[in-house]
């Protein structure tokens, strides 16, 4: 049975018609065509799905769209404007963090979501914010540096 559902995807109200039990995942990428989120375990394990809902990291993959409804969902879209990259893009960018980029999404969503509670983290905190993501070609150290270079220029900014 389809139901309408409404909810805010950065910082803009979508009303979305699906079945209750449709993954959040699908919406964003097929109804809604928000792409940086992607298909990874299908079980909200390896992070590729993260979205911010609400302020949380929260894999959208297996998160059904009735569980969205009234909240505020972030995607790696929707972390900056265009013309101005969060601190992290800019950061990734510059430390080349990102080699296949199929997790990136997922882990700039996680990093985004820490920085938030916590705007200087040390590199421990930065691990630790990640293990939930997945990334299978190696560059988590870089993706650690990024993580801090990011947290670095945030405080430059305060």
């Amino acid at each position: 049975m389809l139901d309408r559902y409404t909810f805010t995807v950065n910082g803009e109200q979508r009303d979305v018609v699906a079945e209750a039990d449709t993954p959040l995942l699908t919406v964003l990428r097929n109804t809604l065509r928000l792409k940086a989120a992607k298909f990874g375990c299908g079980t909200g394990l390896c992070g590729a799905c993260f979205v911010l809902v609400d302020g949380y990291p929260t894999p959208s993959c297996d998160t059904p769209v009735w569980a969205a409804a009234g909240k505020r969902i972030v995607t790696a879209e929707g972390l900056s404007a265009r013309d101005a990259p969060h601190p992290l893009q800019q950061a990734f960018l510059q430390e080349q963090a990102a080699q296949c980029g199929y997790c990136i999404s997922g882990i700039l969503i996680s990093a985004a979501a820490l920085l938030q509670a916590d705007p200087a983290p040390d590199e421990q905190a930065v691990v630790t914010a990640l293990d939930r993501n997945l990334c299978r070609c190696g560059a988590q150290g870089r993706i650690v540096r990024a993580v801090l270079r990011a947290a670095d220029r945030q405080g430059e900014r305060r």
